[in-house]
């Protein structure tokens, strides 16, 4: 982190003034370093500059909007924690905003202990990857049949073909591959991939499942199983 682990770095990107401060003001009463922009341009130069451990960004800025500050960041190879704040909460507007490597969505008006628990939720998720990253050689790599995971390097391989994932398809899979045989539901997903303990955006667990299996069907048999009204598996096909 930038900050030393109690005082993580969060960047707030709004035009609306009275959000900023005051999502800026309950950031600092909890311990958080703050920066802020007004602007989508401005935060894209804020978050290259300073480096943030996570961006709290609003979707409807005046010039860039949010969704295409977070694609401009992650094709800059920056995996910066997002949580999109925003009062547009259809399911397309959350698809949309999650496939483009967004981490949460929190909707206006919003309860600032509840973003709070989110933020704190994010950055736990982002502290146990990078404990993985920096463990022993060996550890991390997760293997399910021919599908090999690389929790280290952050890559992924089927058959020797390397694939290339999202950071959000990368922790689906990796939580699929970490309980293989075990049938998951999608609550159980939601929580532990996107850290979000409610079933309500359940269909972005069966879109980023249908995202995964386009990708990694056509290099072999499914790995990926539904079972009807419950949930997900991942398994070989000759483990039943």
């Amino acid at each position: 982190m930038s900050e030393t682990a109690a005082q993580p770095h969060v960047l707030v990107i709004d035009d609306e003034p009275n959000i900023r401060d005051l999502v800026q003001a309950a950031l600092r009463f909890h311990g958080f370093t703050v920066s802020t922009a007004e602007t989508g341009s401005e935060g894209l130069s804020s978050a290259r500059s300073h480096r943030p451990d996570l961006i709290v960004l609003d979707v409807l800025l005046p010039d860039v909007n949010g969704f295409d500050v977070c694609r401009q960041l992650r094709e800059g190879h920056d995996n910066v924690p997002v949580i999109y704040l925003t009062a547009r909460d259809t399911p397309s507007d959350t698809v949309t905003g999650l496939s483009l490597g967004g981490d949460d969505y929190v909707t206006k008006p919003f309860s600032v202990e509840a973003l709070i628990a989110r933020i704190r939720a994010l950055l736990r998720r982002t502290q146990r990857d990078a404990a993985t990253a920096a463990g022993p050689e060996n550890e991390g790599v997760l293997r399910v049949s021919d599908l090999e995971l690389n929790e280290r390097t952050w890559t992924v391989r089927r058959a020797g073909t390397p694939i290339d994932l999202s950071p959000t398809e990368f922790r689906l899979l990796a939580y699929l591959m970490s309980n293989a045989g075990q049938v998951l539901s999608r609550a159980q997903l939601l929580e532990n991939v996107w850290g979000w303990d409610y079933a309500g955006q359940s269909q972005i667990v069966e879109t980023y499942v249908s995202y995964l299996r386009r990708k990694l069907d056509p290099l072999g048999p499914p790995l990926i199983h539904t079972q009807r009204g419950v949930g997900y598996a991942l398994r070989a096909q000759n483990d039943g």
